[in-house]
């Protein structure tokens, strides 16, 4: 009788899991997509806009990495507000804001515009990723943590797969058309369809289970029993910020980062440098990495949860990540070699940045949780602004780029060590 219930049990657990997945995934996946998408056309447009307003290598990275300033300033306060004002509201304003700054990127004329729009760019997307990786902290318990979190960020690689042969298209057919460049129509064309999102995003998300009008009373019993509500603060976030544990986990995802905005801002140059020099050949290679990338997260993320495991599943992949950049450097300017050895590195970069984000929901707890998983994302995503400038200072000092990538073999056989010293929580 009783592995009759057991059985019963499981498979309303498991209807239950399948319906919130259809429900709330696919949409928190396409926005992440969009998000990764407009990260990555600044440097696909790279090329172009280098020409067209005339800055350096050095410039161009101030411009790429000087969004994650903006962003920076503004994560903490913007998450901290995400439980009060709710989610629907908070990702909402997010989309709808990023979206219209995006599309404005039409206006950069000159490298000051262009600081501009890339810094305001950053302080509007402030609190996007980790507040969806808070909400994910409502309806999912944490042994279905890593895999639901696979299951959006995929839409980080995604992005890359989309981005390269689409934004290359566009950019080469819309190329003059009502006195527009490429790049310009690029970012109107990708940056709008956000300002679409963020409105549905008011009707789509309910801000808590047991706000959804489309679960159930027992559903929501369920799940109330199940994942741990974020209602309750055992420690507040000033509490939160004097753990050195929530700086540990934060040196680690900045090494990520630096290792996933390389790839990001600087891939199309990168294959430049191993002799690719057609735009639409650039797309297609560029993809190439980014489905690796893809298929990795999805297997990575539930090999996590089936283990119930997560440090080595971030370390290991952050090690190989960074190995991989090794050969890429020892590879020179051998198309076949390097692009091979960028693909591993890129997978690995975000097989480790999917089960890094399972990591802090088991030590942060209650609704000060949003606010540490924010300290931990600003404090990293500040690798998103050295990588881009330092690789840019470093290829404008030794006109080699593949030279300039042994800082991030550094940084991320360091990042794999950080990871290896996040020890799990004990047991209460």
């Amino acid at each position: 009788m009783s592995t009759l219930v057991s059985t019963q049990d499981g498979e309303r657990q498991s209807i239950l899991y399948r319906r919130l997945d259809r429900r709330l995934l696919p949409f928190l996946l396409v926005c992440y997509l969009f998000a990764c998408l407009d990260r990555l056309n600044v440097g696909l447009a790279k090329l172009q806009m280098q020409t067209d307003i005339g800055f350096s290598d050095v410039q161009y990275g101030i411009g790429a990495g000087i969004f994650f300033l903006g962003y920076a300033l503004f994560e903490v306060p913007s998450n901290l507000m995400f439980p009060r004002i709710g989610a629907r509201k908070a990702i909402s304003r997010i989309l709808v804001l990023w979206g219209l700054t995006s599309a404005a990127m039409v206006m950069a004329k000159d490298v000051k515009t262009f600081y501009a729009l890339r810094f305001l760019l950053g302080v509007f997307e402030a609190g996007f990723t980790p507040g969806i990786l808070f909400y994910l902290t409502y309806w999912y318990p944490e042994t279905r943590m890593a895999n639901a979190i696979a299951a959006v960020m995929i839409g980080g690689p995604l992005a890359g797969v989309v981005a390269g042969p689409v934004s290359m298209w566009v950019m080469t057919t819309f190329a003059g058309v009502a006195g527009f460049h490429g790049w310009q129509w690029m970012f109107l064309i990708e940056g709008l369809p956000c300002v679409a999102l963020g409105l549905a995003a008011r009707f789509l998300l309910a801000d808590r289970p047991d706000t959804a009008r489309w679960l159930t009373p027992a559903e929501k019993l369920q799940l109330a029993a199940e994942v741990s509500q974020p209602q309750v603060e055992p420690h507040g976030f000033m509490r939160i910020v004097a753990d050195p544990r929530v700086y540990l986990m934060a040196a680690a995802y900045f090494c990520i980062i630096c290792g996933i905005y390389l790839i990001n801002f600087w891939l199309p140059e990168l294959l430049k440098s191993s002799g690719v020099t057609d735009p639409m050949q650039l797309g297609v290679y560029s993809a190439i990495p980014f489905v690796a990338a893809t298929v990795g997260m999805f297997v990575m993320g539930r090999r996590s949860d089936h283990r119930n495991e997560r440090r080595w599943h971030s370390a290991i992949p952050a090690l190989v990540s960074g190995l991989s950049l090794m050969a890429t450097v020892w590879t020179g300017p051998s198309l076949g070699a390097s692009l091979l050895s960028i693909t591993v590195a890129t997978a690995s970069m975000w097989m480790a940045y999917t089960v890094f984000w399972a990591i802090p929901p088991a030590y942060l707890k209650g609704a000060s949780a949003a606010g540490g998983i924010a300290l931990i994302n600003t404090i990293g995503i500040f690798g998103g602004f050295l990588s881009p400038v330092a690789i840019g200072w470093l290829h404008t000092a030794s006109g080699d780029f593949h030279t300039s990538l042994s800082l991030m073999v550094g940084i991320m056989i360091v990042g794999a060590i950080l990871l290896s010293a996040i020890r799990p929580p004990s047991p209460k």
